[in-house]
């Protein structure tokens, strides 16, 4: 590309912010509004900021990729960037944006039901548009189911912090605390990858209640039950491929998933349940697709018929040649014509990783800081975090792909960042300068 053809890309893109709310409002017009129609927590003879600007506020805390409360309010306490992120949201202009303390105190009292029906709507408008239906599998969507680990310190910060003893009945014997989340998210193609639904793998009320000698921790295996319900409940009739790892070739996963209708495609690994690899490897015969799949079709896992499908990836690492072999359990029958899309629906599992937690906690923000030391405040930290960072997945496949223009990851929310408080310009002379140019 010429130096030219360059100056005129980043000249479309001279206001980053600008073209990441056009992308807001083509494929959520209707998000400030949602916003604005919460179930405002506060008694309304002392509220100076509504909801509407509180919650868009900390939409914009995560656009941005700012950490902590305390660096919102310092980034955010700028005239113009006041000025500019009013205009955004929809509101009139005034003197200051809220306050961090202010926030954490309206997110200790929001209920995150409300952030969740917000959630809701933007994954169903989203199912309804042609534009996604590309990433469906055998007609279904492929929901990725996967846990984190969100903060981890010395600290208890709540009575809802898991517990993790290290070196125990030894001398060095010390405990850490933390917080993790079982997440789903649902593929729109493209590594797109929006959260449908989130849950919370914390201690119980009857562990906080009665003690760890009366109740056991939370696990992720608990959590997948109560994940799985809340999506049943909140997309009943959604034809759903569940993605996850090993940990969930359980009966208990399989159960639901019949119980609900939804296929399933899990990565499997012989020590997870080893009576699936010897009862394939007992067998005679099996179905091959040139030298890379294997499969096999009903094979016996407690009371269930699984069928199991081997991809033997080969790559050149180095000049030497590596073979690394994948295996998953799947509902879908396996045919020769399927298998290979099977194996490219497996191998989507990583899209929660690089374009889920990843991005969120290295890339695009910080996740993993704990804004609040309150359990409700923290939850809402999160699902306003799920709601932004798929704004910034659009902005960056719909605009910043689209036109040719690469970023590093780590510099596109501090490029957003930069430009809040830039004088508002209008980008149509740069277009038809675009147009008229001749590009690679």
């Amino acid at each position: 590309m010429s130096r030219e053809k360059e100056r005129i890309r980043k000249k479309l893109e001279k206001n980053p912010i600008i073209e990441c709310n056009k992308i807001q409002n083509r494929f959520c017009p209707e998000l400030f509004s949602m916003f604005g129609k919460v179930k405002d927590p506060r008694h309304q003879s002392y509220v100076d900021y509504s909801a509407r600007v509180m919650l868009g506020t900390m939409y914009y805390k995560s656009i941005a990729g700012i950490p902590s409360m305390q660096e919102m309010t310092r980034a955010f306490n700028d005239e113009r960037i006041c000025r500019n992120l009013y205009r955004f949201i929809g509101e009139d202009v005034k003197e200051y944006l809220p306050h961090g303390v202010t926030e954490n105190e309206f997110l200790e009292r929001l209920d995150p039901k409300e952030l969740e029906n917000i959630r809701q709507n933007i994954v169903y408008s989203l199912i309804r548009r042609k534009t996604f239906e590309n990433a469906r599998v055998f007609k279904k969507w492929q929901v990725i189911v996967d846990a984190t680990e969100l903060d981890e310190g010395y600290q208890k910060k709540n009575d809802y912090y898991l517990s993790r003893c290290y070196n125990r009945n030894e001398e060095n014997e010390f405990v850490k605390y933390h917080r993790s989340v079982l997440e789903a998210k649902i593929y729109f193609g493209d590594n797109l990858v929006c959260s449908i639904a989130s849950e919370t793998i914390e201690n119980s009320e009857a562990y906080v209640n009665q003690g760890e000698e009366a109740v056991k921790q939370d696990c992720e295996s608990k959590a997948f039950v109560r994940l799985a319900a809340k999506i049943k409940k909140k997309f009943p009739r959604l034809p759903i491929i569940i993605t996850a790892d090993g940990l969930y070739v359980t009966k208990n996963v399989l159960q639901i998933c019949k119980e609900y209708h939804w296929d399933y495609i899990i990565r499997y690994k012989e020590g997870s349940a080893s009576s699936i690899a010897k009862e394939y490897r007992a067998l005679p015969e099996k179905e091959t697709i040139g030298t890379d799949i294997e499969y096999q079709n009903k094979i016996m896992f407690n009371e269930f018929d699984v069928n199991l499908i081997y991809y033997r990836e080969k790559r050149r690492i180095k000049g030497k040649e590596k073979e690394t072999e994948f295996a998953w359990i799947t509902s879908i029958e396996i045919t020769k014509s399927n298998a290979k899309k099977i194996v490219n629906a497996g191998r989507n599992r990583w899209k929660i990783e690089n374009q889920g937690f990843n991005r969120q906690k290295h890339w695009q923000g910080n996740i993993e800081h704990a804004c609040s030391f309150n359990e409700r405040a923290q939850k809402n930290h999160y699902l306003l975090e799920q709601i932004a960072d798929f704004m910034k997945q659009l902005y960056e496949h719909f605009f910043l792909e689209k036109n040719g223009i690469k970023k590093l990851q780590k510099n596109i929310s501090s490029e957003l960042l930069a430009s809040f408080g830039r004088q508002l310009t209008e980008t149509e002379d740069i277009n038809t300068e675009l147009r008229n140019a001749v590009l690679n």
